[in-house]
């Protein structure tokens, strides 16, 4: 391809991308399509010559599109949003197009220097003390995978080369979250070779927070049975609801025993660099450990998942394995020995894009912005007798449930038809948990693209379906 042509297409691909961010508010946030849909329009076999980037673009539109659940749409308020905000996109261009693959210092400097400098950045911007380093992986689940890897080392030593088998089953390792975590710890658990029997659910509190108590008996029992702790996790802002557990009373636990502290703060780790949300991080820097996710609260295309952790070392330990094909003679870091994978994507170039298009004031801003138009949604459930909160909204989601009118029916039944006919009709994208037994509906605010206005739609969206549904009947809607 030529020069002139490569600007040709690129133009036309950028003025695509433009296109789809104008209409993007009109798109159905929610893909209106049935499993298999956009399979059957796609033909069995390859092209056997090359088709004009015109087609492609076309079919773009016409195949891929009407497909999509738009992530970026301002009115995208399910789970924890995952945008793209501009300098994301053109780190994403320039990243594919060096397609650096940072295995070994030799094979990517300045993209694993980068990645350094980057995890400083963030571990200032966050507010951690010195002491802690970083590495950029795809997701939390890989990131708090490696950690478990790490603590399982710690605790079990020699794991690595002679495998869980060697420790006998009197040495049954153990970890512990709360029964409010995310199920990704369970998962590890699972790779790790721990096993979903040795993952103990400690008991949340009526604000759905692990109780620092349950947990000092889990242990106790565990250790008394012969078992051994490997990992605590403590949750700053859960997937549910998010609650933050007690993390200072954590860590004493965890100090007391001796036991690896892991902190999962994927969704809600960016708003610790705003100063009046600090107390709620309060012992985190105690951590071995910490996950925090710039592609859900911090506007970073995906995938981009920071682990901090104090002990490189206990890292390295755990999953480093060189082969001579890959030795080096370089006094340097490999971002390959933390961490399964062995090949690296230029991810740090994100957040460099990042920080230096906003600044670190910019993006505090639009980390406040969130959080004050959360704030004013759950004022209004408040205010509103058809709506009723369900839980602490410490951050920028809102958990609250609808309270059907009298002969409206069961709650949760009222619930599931309310957040069906709402997410059916286009506009926003809501989406749901269940908190002490009770079906809730969850609105989650942190698009680079949202806007007061897409919040209100929410409320309208809510008010009408709900009004529909108490003069026509829940099932008519």
């Amino acid at each position: 391809m030529s020069r002139d042509r490569f600007l040709s297409d690129a133009a036309r691909v950028a003025g695509w991308i433009a296109d789809y961010r104008e209409r993007l508010p009109d798109l159905p946030v929610l893909a209106r399509t049935e499993p298999g849909a956009t399979a059957a329009r796609l033909p069995a076999a390859p092209p056997e010559g090359p088709q004009p980037l015109e087609a492609i673009l076309a079919d773009l539109d016409a195949v891929i599109v009407p497909g999509l659940t738009h992530w970026n749409h301002p009115g995208f308020f399910a789970y924890f949003s995952s945008s793209s905000a501009d300098p994301g996109v053109f780190a994403e261009f320039v990243a594919a197009a060096l397609n650096v693959n940072a295995i070994l210092w030799r094979t990517g400097p300045a993209a694993t220097e980068l990645e350094g400098r980057m995890m400083e950045w963030m571990r200032r911007f966050v507010g951690l003390p010195e002491g802690f380093h970083g590495v950029i992986q795809d997701t939390a689940s890989s990131a708090s995978f490696t950690a478990l890897v790490a603590a399982r080392e710690r605790a079990l030593p020699g794991t690595r080369d002679e495998g869980l088998a060697a420790t006998g089953a009197s040495a049954r390792p153990v970890v512990y979250q709360s029964d409010q975590a995310h199920s990704s710890i369970d998962k590890a658990a699972v790779a790790g070779g721990i096993g979903l029997a040795n993952v103990r659910h400690v008991p949340s509190d009526g604000r759905f927070r692990m109780r620092p108590e349950a947990l000092e008996e889990a242990i106790r029992i565990d250790r008394e049975g012969g078992r051994t702790p490997v990992m605590v996790t403590a949750t700053i802002g859960t997937t549910s609801s998010t609650s933050v557990d007690p993390v200072e009373a954590i860590a004493d636990v965890c100090a007391a025993h001796g036991i690896w502290l892991h902190v999962d703060a994927a969704y809600a780790g960016p708003a610790a660099s705003l100063p009046e949300l600090r107390p709620l991080f309060r012992g985190w820097e105690r951590a071995d450990s910490i996950v925090l996710n710039p592609h859900k609260w911090m506007m970073t295309p995906v995938d981009c998942s920071v682990l901090l952790f104090r002990d490189p070392e206990a890292f390295r330990a755990s999953l480093a394995l060189t082969p001579e094909y890959l030795r080096a003679e370089e006094a340097a870091s490999n971002l390959s020995d933390i961490g399964l994978p062995l090949g690296r994507r230029f991810r740090a170039l994100k957040l460099w894009f990042l920080f230096r298009w906003y600044g670190a004031d910019g993006l505090r801003s639009i980390l406040r912005r969130h959080v004050e138009m959360a704030r004013a949604f759950r004022d209004w459930v408040e205010r509103d007798p058809r709506f009723e909160t369900a839980a602490p909204a410490p951050f920028s989601t809102v958990c609250f449930r609808a309270v059907p009118p009298e002969g409206g029916g069961p709650e949760d039944a009222w619930n599931r038809r309310l957040l069906a006919a709402v997410n059916a009709r286009g506009r926003v994208f809501l989406s749901h948990t269940v908190l002490d037994g009770r079906f809730t509906l969850r609105l989650a605010i942190g698009s680079a693209w949202v806007r007061e206005e897409d919040v209100t739609a929410a409320r309208s969206e809510l008010e009408t379906v709900f009004e529909d549904m108490t003069t026509k009947g829940a099932d008519a809607c």
